[in-house]
């Protein structure tokens, strides 16, 4: 019954997490950091939309763009500019009033996750115009999924603006854009569920404040992979770009868009990036703290403004894995896209939520280390072995093999599709051949003598060269 008392008390100081220190700044303070979050946002995409096009030329051996500004750093400013000079244009068969909203709908989530995410300790460390604050426009004590709200919502100006284009290849990017925001939220949010029950939080100071001995990245690979493949996805970016794939979709969702609302679509994309790598950043990447090597000899590298510089080269490190894969990987099939999310993200984010749960309540429970690891390996040796005996009796079984006498029509559904094994198509019919011994034209040529086949009156060898 005491240690019964004890962990309930635990519990209860885990989740009463203390933000007392957030909601004190003047309302002067709070419009500074709302202006800074908004010009940090501004600013990162600005070089992230240079950067891309500088590592993807570097990649391709081009040169990428240089004549804007110095080394081309004004590209993406001028880029913006040409936008929004650009004629904006209305589609005639468009629903008016959604088809100009959609763009805002995307755009404005992107700004307000955040909010919530720290730069810097929340104890009070730096003094703007002589106010102790935290580093940080406020906290929640659901901090994280306040940010997975906003980023659900930015979905529905894709999916809004795909609908009310009137069009059809708009329609199916934002079809996609819906479908693969269902399959990745369900694996992100899995992974998130993991970091709080190490942490005990939902607070994002928090969960960097317990990140102090060590990163989440170290005690948690598989959430941090998990939630990097669905952060890819999340953002509509290669190689898991369906809604806007240039092949097939023209340019997907956004394709009856111009000039500034084309460009907000494109500023909501890469405020997201900015977005999920600070939010990878606070859960599994120590946050603003300063790597390990740093840390160890420079007792000052996590206090002042010094944190900032630290996270903002953790997000910067992440953009550039957004760009590398841009750069690296093919634009999968969305079959593969779908069969990624539901049959490998989500079960492996379940199956690795239900050990992490299991080693936190052993530890809980007050088992060693050694036990623990023994309980968790004997227990994924036993479903392992169960997974192999029940494949070894599946070979047994004898299998099917499709009737393949008859012709296999393939538009029987009203859609192509392949034949099954032992199945044959029908012949294609083929017309007679021009030319060949098959042919039953004959070579009409002038001259008498068929000079082209030949070759007296081509190579000036012979005949008249008619």
């Amino acid at each position: 019954m005491q240690r019964l008392d004890q962990l309930t008390a635990a519990g209860t100081a885990l989740a009463q997490e203390d933000l007392s220190m957030f909601g004190r700044d003047p309302w002067w303070l709070v419009v500074i950091k709302a202006v800074f979050c908004f010009a940090f946002l501004m600013l990162t995409v600005l070089f992230s939309i240079v950067w891309e096009r500088k590592v993807v030329a570097w990649m391709q051996l081009r040169i990428g763009p240089n004549r804007h500004g110095p080394w081309g750093m004004l590209q993406s400013l001028a880029d913006g500019i040409k936008l929004m000079l650009k004629e904006d244009l209305v589609v005639r068969r468009a629903d008016k009033a959604v088809y100009v909203l959609a763009p805002i709908v995307a755009a404005i989530p992107a700004f307000m996750a955040i909010a919530v995410i720290p730069f810097g300790p929340a104890d009070n460390e730096v003094s703007i115009f002589g106010v102790r604050t935290p580093m940080q426009l406020t906290d929640l004590p659901i901090g994280i999924l306040y940010v997975l709200a906003t980023a659900s919502v930015g979905i529905y100006g894709i999916v809004l603006a795909g609908w009310s284009s009137g069009s059809t290849y708009p329609l199916l990017g934002g079809l996609r854009s819906c479908a693969q925001m269902i399959s990745y939220e369900i694996a992100m949010g899995a992974a998130f569920a993991s970091v709080f029950l190490y942490s005990g939080s939902m607070s994002t100071s928090t969960i960097v404040e317990s990140q102090q001995s060590r990163w989440y990245v170290l005690l948690l690979p598989v959430s941090f992979l998990i939630y990097i493949a669905t952060m890819v996805g999340e953002t509509n970016r290669a190689p898991f770009d369906m809604p806007e794939s240039e092949g097939d979709l023209v340019g997907g969702f956004n394709t009856e868009y111009s000039s500034i609302k084309f460009a907000m679509f494109m500023l909501a994309e890469y405020v997201n990036m900015v977005t999920v790598s600070a939010v990878a950043t606070t859960l599994f990447l120590g946050g603003w703290r300063a790597p390990y090597p740093i840390s160890s000899f420079w007792a000052g590298a996590n206090h002042g403004w010094w944190p900032m510089l630290w996270f903002t080269i953790k997000v910067q490190l992440l953009l550039f894995f957004f760009i590398w894969l841009r750069g690296t990987l093919p634009r999968v099939r969305y079959d593969q896209l779908m069969k990624l999310g539901w049959k490998v993200l989500i079960p492996v984010s379940l199956v690795w939520l239900l050990l992490v749960a299991t080693v936190r309540a052993l530890k809980n429970e007050g088992y060693q280390f050694q036990q623990i690891v023994l309980y968790v390996a004997g227990g994924a040796l036993t479903l392992l072995l169960i997974s192999l005996l029940v494949d070894f009796f599946r070979r047994g079984e004898p299998v099917e093999e499709p009737d393949g006498d008859g012709e296999f029509d393939p538009m029987a559904g009203g859609f192509p599709v392949p034949p099954l094994p032992g199945q044959s198509l029908p012949p294609v019919p083929r017309r007679r051949p021009r030319w060949g011994p098959e042919s039953e034209r004959e070579l009409i040529v002038s001259g008498g003598v068929d000079t082209v086949r030949d070759g007296n009156g081509i190579d000036g060898k012979g005949g008249d060269g008619a």
